[in-house]
């Protein structure tokens, strides 16, 4: 058929679209539309099928998720959205999630509509601010980049915090900063370990100062739980972690665990570069090249990880009975 497009047609389209094939490699996005027929239904394949970024295999969605997003041809880990870390860390019904119901405001009015601005349509910068952060909210179905509760893990009860990278490339703003503080607080009120799963580009630039705030908000939270009631926090650090994330509550674990290949930074290399004014050695931000260097405890497969933090609770000693109880 003249006018059908196969799945590996589609996806190299999209990569066009999104800007990511280098320029010269394609035509002109317009011209491509123009000879070609795409009533294909974008929205059902994306359902269906996703392309490794590493080996550019075609997984299907089902069997990716059996798998824990880990590509089944080349082993690269794909990132995994909050709602799927969940399943893989807490037994099955006994997560409660918190603070659903909290959304953002546009403090600073950040590309407000009063602002005129030259969108371009590819480029959800560009958009204002809250129009972005609904369509975010449409897209993953989350009030904001990250999700928050008490569950349990192998019987052991915990408070559990997955950042989603989906969701504004998982960014922190004021209530991601909120959100973690809340459950920091809960935690320490019932002495429950706490695990932060981060995957994040850092402070969100949209709302300045009021995100950067949360980094200080969130440790002096961490302070009262670890040093003064000597309670348990861990951090996994997915790829990619980076900016204020890295900074802040990213490195304040008692254990810190890092997924294999997984991108970690708070500057990226480009930055490095045209500020030390020389080239770096590639791939110094990945996990096995930091944990060299010393930057955290362990690296972790994503199938071993929920025993792994089992077995790390016992050592501690959890769950600890409370003190009516013999």
């Amino acid at each position: 058929m003249e006018n059908s497009m196969s799945i590996r047609e589609w996806f190299e389209d999209r990569r066009k679209i999104t800007g990511l094939l280098k320029e010269g490699d394609s035509k002109d996005v317009h011209e491509m539309d123009k000879n070609k027929n795409l009533s294909i239904d974008y929205v059902k394949i994306n359902r269906l099928w996703v392309q490794c970024d590493n080996c550019e295999s075609l997984l299907y969605i089902r069997f990716l998720r059996e798998n824990k997003s880990i590509c089944e041809e080349c082993g690269y880990y794909l990132q995994m959205n909050s709602s799927d870390r969940i399943e893989l860390l807490i037994d099955r019904g006994t997560w409660c999630p918190m603070d659903e119901d909290m959304y953002t405001l546009d403090v600073l009015k950040f590309h407000s509509e009063d602002e005129p601005s030259n969108s371009d349509p590819l480029n959800s910068e560009d958009e204002p601010y809250m129009d972005h952060i609904t369509s975010c909210q449409i897209d993953t179905g989350l009030t904001d980049a990250i999700q928050t509760g008490i569950g349990k893990l192998n019987g052991i009860p915990i408070a559990l915090g997955v950042m989603d990278f989906k969701f504004m490339g998982g960014s922190m703003g004021s209530v991601v900063g909120e959100k973690i503080t809340r459950l920091i607080e809960r935690a320490t009120e019932e002495s429950l370990p706490v695990i932060m799963v981060c995957a994040s580009g850092g402070a969100r630039m949209q709302e300045g100062s009021f995100s950067l705030m949360q980094m200080a908000k969130i440790a002096s939270a961490l302070y009262i739980h670890q040093k003064d009631k000597k309670l348990l926090y861990l951090s996994i650090l997915t790829s990619p972690t980076t900016g204020g994330v890295t900074a802040s509550f990213g490195m304040l674990g008692d254990i810190i665990i890092a997924e294999p290949k997984a991108y970690i930074a708070f500057a990226g290399k480009r930055v490095i570069e045209q500020t030390l004014g020389q080239k770096v050695i590639e791939d110094f931000q990945v996990t096995e090249h930091l944990f060299g260097h010393g930057l955290f405890d362990l690296i972790v497969p994503r199938n071993l990880l929920k025993g792994v933090l089992s077995d790390l609770f016992k050592l501690y000693g959890l769950p600890r009975k409370k003190k009516n109880e013999r």
